[in-house]
């Protein structure tokens, strides 16, 4: 883009006379204002916009104005702007597969006479698939949605329906959601939707913008519908003629919805499917079960660095990037991308596919011979879709025959795998692949293609039928073949009675102009003029030589062209007919295309685990109710990949009863955020059936990741980074279950001190008695730490808190010169500094502000009433001397806190409304009383006194 924007002034010249010009701007103006639609015009050698999507493009595009040129004079004028072939590829790509905010439209024609002939959006790329991806492949396959949302008292009922137009798939949904809309997100994010369709409402409620919000969060472009469209009239007699087989079980999949059927009737029509005869009978229907994957929102998308993004570093930064070893084209990349975002629930379906990626493992030469034959697998999806809308050429087919020939090579390499899971690639595998390639279906493919392509032309870069294929054809080319041994024996006669050598002084030449001709050189002219003009016609001197004819080469000339285009008519017929004939086999290839990205994202899952710097291990999964979560030696395996990093890993334990809430203190760039992402990335990873990063891995099943890691202004939507940080935290709190992992970094620092302590104490009170699910809670509020000690034997059962732990990432200061080195060792036990001033340092701040934030942290800590201890005594953990007296012991603190939390839960017991005031007094001096002779041997509970 940079590079054609550099040259603006090298620019196609826009060149229409008066009359054209005003020809074409009557047209323009009958066009319907459309803020979305960005609008190109083919000009044949190049492309031009024009009015507001002209200044779009230049100043989005060319990052100048002086790219516009004025079309038209006066007030009638109208900004233009003209783009090359090249650039308009370019800009029909960032619009449609980056951004989410235009749809594009294609007019052909000239004058005033001008018509819509390509139209896509960015969930319905259309037409424009040819020139996406003529030079790049399609790593994703887009999604349209459409929500019909039903709003009640006690919530919200969601009608879904999506259509995937690359994979040709229709599905359906209906779930109830809560106030942030959780479901939707996590639906929007498996998903893979670039395009969302809503009922258009007169008044935004505030449940509509939240709405809007959530697809706002996932990226998705919000397109608004009357609320008549989403009907479900005919939808079954519609779906009929699309889906492939018998009425009956879509009839009683559509019957059992109350709001999806509206959703997907307006997608039908929509995406325009019945206009297209080629879709009918192609597509599968489907019903979407929110609770078939693990859920992952935008946010923990984002956080988990899941999928690429235009300002990673390299294409390690994002899982996805490290992940994508695939070798096929497109096809293991768009299905790895869908895993990703589909992570498997059921323990079976997991150990399938780790059992897989073990055998792969194991055997290298296996692994090495099969990515060397998927590399040679074309995208096979893409070339049925182009095969079944009939846009098809033969190269089509001879691409689907070239991957077709590579099955016996696959075949056999998995045929000579004998190890433990040998029965299992051959149920996966090994007898599909049999089934495909025998007489009835790939092998009499293969004879098709080979009987009716003229394969030896392949090499000369065409594509063309065999002529012994059928007898006309056969005979037409004999024919041809004749009239050019008569032209060419014609040459020889000729050269002989001109007394001119063959070829050298004399040519033969074939164009469009004159047909067949001979040229001779001005020089050689003269030594034959009186033959020339005595026999022959001349019909064109020019400086590179004399061109001329007789009525021999022109009539042999004129038999030739004739029967060149019969041949071609003939040839044009029979691809037709071939073409055809290969669309009947896509049942077969679109199996075939499953299996083989299949086999080709878990081959890459096993060269990932095989190649990275220290190999990844299998982990042992059991169901979301059992089991803990232990990764010994744990790594983040896109950290660990950069060049520059010489990773440390650490062990992640969350155990029920006893660590299964963990909170994480230290240091700020000590590594505690990377810490809590990594046990993220390795549930996500094991989940997807992906070996993980660790030297031991025993992972729970977890049905949905919630992540709350660092916060961005939203200032476009009026959000601030406290109210997003609140807005994800109340997804969290609303949306996970005990089966969840909650992954939270720094919560409550965007308000005041004590209103953040305040709101992270009582989150994580209510994600540990209420929630239960296994968390990572990394926090600066080193008096969090203090929950840990909350399940003390003076608690009352009810209020004792179960499973909570303390850990820190460990650091060392320098005693004598006050220097900071992080360890990146995650240890037990809680840790009271955050060496927020040592970072300074670091950055290089003045030394007169680092000495200034010394002296007055030191008075802050001199105010300081809250003691922080480690729950490990003997503090071993910490390698750091701590600033603050450490006078109380940790089982004083929890004899301590247990007496206070009884003091104040007897003082609120107090009926105060029904007592006089020297009553009340009475009372409570008793209370404070009784509290100060407890505190006699508790001291820290005498700092209150």
């Amino acid at each position: 883009m940079d590079q054609d924007s550099q040259d603006h002034s090298k620019l196609p010249e826009l060149k229409l006379d008066a009359k054209q010009a005003q020809g074409f701007l009557s047209f323009f103006k009958t066009l319907p204002r459309d803020p979305r639609a960005v609008r190109f015009f083919d000009r044949r050698d190049y492309y031009t916009a024009h009015g507001e999507n002209a200044t779009f493009i230049a100043k989005t595009y060319y990052h100048t104005t002086t790219a516009l040129r004025q079309l038209g004079s006066g007030s009638d004028g109208i900004s233009s702007v003209s783009v090359s072939k090249n650039m308009f590829e370019t800009i029909a790509r960032n619009l449609l597969l980056e951004r989410t905010d235009h749809t594009l439209e294609l007019y052909e024609g000239s004058g005033s006479n001008w018509r819509l002939v390509k139209s896509g959006t960015p969930g319905n790329l259309g037409s424009f698939e040819d020139v996406l991806f003529a030079n790049n492949e399609m790593q994703d396959s887009p999604v349209i949605v459409a929500l019909f949302p039903n709003f009640r008292e006690n919530g919200c009922t969601v009608g879904l329906g999506f259509v995937d137009l690359t994979r040709r798939v229709l599905g359906l949904a209906e779930f109830l959601d809560d106030s942030q809309f959780t479901n939707v997100e996590s639906a929007l994010v498996a998903l893979g939707c670039r395009e969302c369709l809503l009922p258009s409402e007169s008044a935004k409620s505030s449940e509509t913008r939240t709405l809007h919000d959530a697809l706002s969060r996932c990226g998705v472009m919000l397109t608004e519908r009357k609320r008549t469209e989403f009907k479900a009239r005919d939808l079954v007699q519609d779906l009929g003629r699309l889906v492939k087989g018998s009425i009956e079980p879509v009839r009683d999949l559509v019957s059992g919805f109350e709001l999806a059927p509206g959703a997907l009737g307006l997608l039908l029509s929509y995406a325009e499917l019945l206009a297209d005869e080629s879709n009918y009978g192609n597509f599968t229907i489907q019903r979407y079960n929110l609770d078939s994957y693990m859920r992952l929102d935008s946010a923990a998308v984002r956080a988990l660095n899941v999928l690429e993004s235009k300002t990673d570093a390299n294409k390690n930064f994002s899982l996805f990037g490290l992940m994508n070893r695939t070798c096929t084209a497109g096809m293991g990349k768009r299905l790895l991308h869908m895993w990703l975002k589909q992570p498997l629930v059921d323990v079976n379906e997991i150990n399938c596919r780790q059992d897989l990626v073990q055998a792969f493992v194991e055997d290298t030469a296996l692994r090495q011979d099969l990515r060397q034959h998927l590399k040679r697998i074309s995208d096979i999806e893409r070339l049925l879709r182009t095969l079944e809308k009939g846009r098809a050429s033969l190269q089509h087919v001879v691409k689907l025959y070239q991957s077709s020939i590579r099955l016996p090579y696959i075949k056999s390499a998995l045929g000579q795998y004998d190890g433990q899971f040998s029965s299992l690639i051959k149920e996966k595998y090994l007898d599909p692949l049999e089934s495909w390639t025998d007489d009835d279906h790939l092998n009499r493919f293969i004879g098709l293609v080979e009987a009716a392509v003229d394969l030896n032309e392949l090499e000369n870069g065409e594509y063309m039928i065999s002529s012994g294929y059928d007898a006309k054809l056969a005979s037409l080319k004999n024919d041809q073949e004749t009239l050019e041994l008569q032209i060419h024996n014609l040459h020889k006669q000729t050269a002989i009675d001109l007394d001119l050598p063959m070829d050298k002084s004399l040519k033969l030449e074939k164009g469009t102009q004159f047909g067949h001709v001979f040229r001779i050189t001005k020089k050689e002219e003269p030594k034959i003029r009186k033959k020339l003009t005595a026999q022959f016609i001349v019909l064109e001197t020019r400086k590179d030589g004399v061109k001329f004819t007789n009525t021999k080469l022109k009539k042999l000339g004129d038999q030739y062209q004739k029967i060149l285009d019969e041949y071609k008519d003939c040839q044009r017929e029979l691809v037709v007919r071939v073409v055809q004939t290969a669309a009947t086999f896509s049942e077969v290839f679109e199996n075939l295309a499953r299996l083989l990205s299949e086999l080709d994202v878990l081959l890459s899952f096993a060269d990932l685990a095989t190649s990275s710097p220290t190999a990844y291990t299998r982990p042992e999964i059991s169901p979301s109710h059992m089991g803990d979560i232990i990764l010994e030696g744990s790594r983040h395996p896109c950290v660990e990949a950069q060049d520059w990093v010489n990773f440390i890993p650490n062990d992640c334990k969350l155990v029920r009863e006893k660590s299964w809430f963990q909170i994480i203190t230290g240091p700020n760039m000590g590594g505690k955020s990377t810490f809590i992402r990594q046990v993220g990335v390795n549930i996500l990873m094991a989940q997807v059936g992906s070996f993980v990063p660790c030297d031991k891995a025993n992972i729970s099943v977890r049905d949905c990741i919630f992540a709350r890691v660092g916060a961005g202004d939203c200032q476009l939507r009026g959000v601030s980074t406290f109210m997003q940080e609140m807005l994800e935290t109340a997804s969290i709190l609303k949306g996970a279950t005990d089966k969840s992992l909650i992954i939270i970094d720094e919560l409550g620092r965007g308000t005041s001190t004590y209103d953040g302590f305040g709101l992270a104490w009582a989150i994580c009170e209510h994600i540990v008695e209420v929630i239960k699910a296994p968390t990572l809670f990394a926090t600066h509020f080193h008096e969090l730490t203090a929950l840990a000690h909350e399940n003390t034997d003076h608690q009352p059962p009810e209020k004792q808190i179960v499973g909570v732990a303390n850990y820190h990432v460990s650091a060392h200061i320098d005693s004598s010169s006050r220097k900071l080195t992080m360890l990146y060792k995650v240890e037990p036990g809680a840790c009271d500094q955050s060496f927020g001033i040592h970072v300074a340092e670091f950055a290089n701040f003045p030394e007169s502000v680092v000495s200034l934030a010394r002296e007055k942290a030191a008075e802050l800590e001199d105010f300081s009433p809250t003691e922080i201890v480690s729950n490990d005594a003997s503090d071993k953990g910490l390698k750091v001397g701590s600033k603050r007296k450490r006078e109380s012991s940790p089982d004083d603190i929890s004899r301590g806190a247990a007496r206070a939390h009884q003091f104040l839960k007897e003082f609120s017991d107090l009926p105060l409304e029904k007592m006089d005031l020297k009553e009340a007094l009475q009372q409570v001096s008793k209370l404070k009383n009784d509290l100060e002779k407890d505190a006699v041997n508790c001291h820290w509970l005498q700092q209150f006194f």
